[in-house]
């Protein structure tokens, strides 16, 4: 049968890179809330100038350039903040890249589709490989309208690429739109500022392996206690040694806790992100690690001893031997459990 897709040969799925996982920040005091209010609100302006100044360098862009950018955000921050921020400042920047050549792409594709229907005469018949052309001389002249202005822009994002220039908006380019339109949002202009100022602070900072409990800039200990590095002009907010502060809020990952508490028992890097939803009222933590690598194995090699297919169902796993072939072996077997009571025995 023509037009239909091909399946690809069947191969063993690599699994995820990464984890994170997510608790909410209770009982914070409004002293906290405030704290948290301010760090994040001046991090995210000195995160904001970093990320204009790699946008004005463009492609210039090398090692001495964000050794100096490091040194600017040191000052106002510390060392550690500093890394975090130009590291995000990169990542950001590269995504603006990747979406833009995306973009290129997207536009290109639509320019030539419209140029072949164009060419083609008016209510043309299409086959299954290419469609035909268009159904009237309405919708031809609308279309040829159409392949003027993509064209056009086109031509601005291709310049931009060979530029090096990106646009991004910290906050995000919907949310800032959003300001235009608060009706339709349902959104007075305060509500609207305090998620602007929400979405635009710095919170973030990367795990270092070696480094008490993984992560020096925002340090969550074994029993749940949450404290970070206050920036040098903030330092004076400090309620614990060495300008830290230590939230009153206490947190515990019920997903993958034993993870998380197994890489900070061994000082391995942990990633830690706070944040508000305006919306809720809440605040919550993120961690984040990388997994480790590992080597996929063949398919064939997979197959040699035989497979186990499994189906999860509502109260019970269903699993099935399966030889070389994929055929089933033997009769299915039943695995039944109980899901209902507390929260520690459905984990269990």
């Amino acid at each position: 049968m023509g037009g239909l897709r091909e399946l690809a040969a069947p191969f063993v799925a690599v699994g995820p890179s990464g984890v994170a996982v997510r608790d909410r920040l209770k009982q914070l005091t409004a002293e906290d809330e405030h704290v948290l209010r301010l760090v994040g609100g001046h991090l995210g302006t000195v995160a904001a100038r970093d990320l204009k100044a790699r946008c004005a360098v463009g492609l210039d862009h090398d090692a001495e350039g964000w050794a100096a950018r490091k040194r600017a955000v040191t000052a106002v921050s510390s060392s550690r903040w500093a890394g975090s921020i130009t590291k995000a400042t990169h990542d950001q920047w590269a995504l603006a890249r990747r979406g833009q050549l995306a973009h290129i792409q997207s536009l290109e594709a639509g320019v030539r589709m419209i140029a072949h229907r164009l060419s083609l005469p008016v209510g043309e018949k299409g086959n299954k490989h290419a469609p035909g052309g268009y159904a009237s001389r309405r919708e031809w002249h609308a279309k040829a309208r159409r392949l003027h202005v993509l064209t056009d822009r086109l031509q601005a994002v291709r310049a931009d690429w060979e530029a090096g220039r990106v646009r991004v908006v910290r906050g995000g380019k919907g949310l800032l739109n959003t300001r235009h339109h608060l009706d339709a949002a349902q959104l007075t202009g305060e509500e609207w500022r305090i998620r602007w100022q929400a979405e635009r602070r710095f919170l973030q900072a990367d795990g270092e392996s070696g480094k008490r409990f993984g992560n020096e800039t925002i340090r969550v200990t074994p029993d749940g206690e949450v404290s970070l590095k206050l920036p040098a002009p903030l330092a004076y907010l400090a309620n614990a040694p060495h300008g830290r502060y230590v939230l009153a809020s206490r947190v515990r990952f019920a997903h993958r806790g034993e993870q998380w508490a197994d890489r900070i028992h061994a000082n391995r890097a942990v990633a830690y992100r706070i944040h508000e939803d305006t919306t809720r009222a809440r605040w919550y933590l993120t961690a984040s690690w990388t997994n480790p690598v590992v080597r996929t194995v063949p398919l064939a090699t997979v197959r040699a001893g035989g497979l186990v297919g499994v189906d999860t169902n509502a109260d019970h796993l269903a699993a099935w031997r399966l030889d070389t072939h994929g055929n089933p072996v033997g009769a299915p077997r039943r695995f039944g459990y109980d899901l209902s009571g507390s929260a520690a025995h459905r984990d269990a």
